[in-house]
């Protein structure tokens, strides 16, 4: 049973990223202007290697294929981009405070969330993808106790 937990588990980690990257390929101008907003050179082209990371990265973690890596790459990613993207206050000319108000209550909650998640793929790393994974198939080892 807890095989079949550990897949759903993988398969709701993976989401996110996969259509994350998914939509970063199709469309980056979005994610280009948060880049360039945040100060960082090459947007697009870093909008393109983002789109990559987490559509590949998100599927490596569906079919639970080298979890381990995978699993710390991500932790690292979600901190780096809640650290990078959600911190500090939004400020966007013309906009009433109202609107700023909220959307600064909603960065706070994407660095929560980075966090988070950076918290849950450090488990996925440590304690591995279960049974129904590609690592278990190839014979991959994972902690199994604390």
């Amino acid at each position: 049973m807890n095989n079949y937990i550990l897949l759903v588990a993988r398969i709701l980690l993976s989401f996110m990223f996969i259509l994350s990257g998914f939509g970063k390929l199709a469309d980056p101008a979005g994610t280009a202007g948060m880049i360039t907003g945040a100060g960082l050179p090459a947007a697009t082209a870093l909008t393109y290697v983002a789109g990559l990371f987490e559509l590949v990265t998100g599927l490596l973690v569906l079919v639970g294929y080298q979890t381990r890596l995978v699993g710390y790459a991500l932790a690292a990613f979600c901190v780096f981009t809640g650290l990078v993207f959600h911190t500090g206050t939004v400020a966007i000319p013309g906009w009433p405070d109202a609107a700023l108000g909220w959307i600064n209550t909603l960065n706070q909650i994407m660095v929560m969330k980075n966090l988070t998640l950076a918290g849950a793929y450090i488990f996925l790393a440590t304690f591995g993808p279960g049974a129904i994974s590609l690592d278990a198939r190839r014979g991959a080892t994972y902690a199994v106790t604390a």
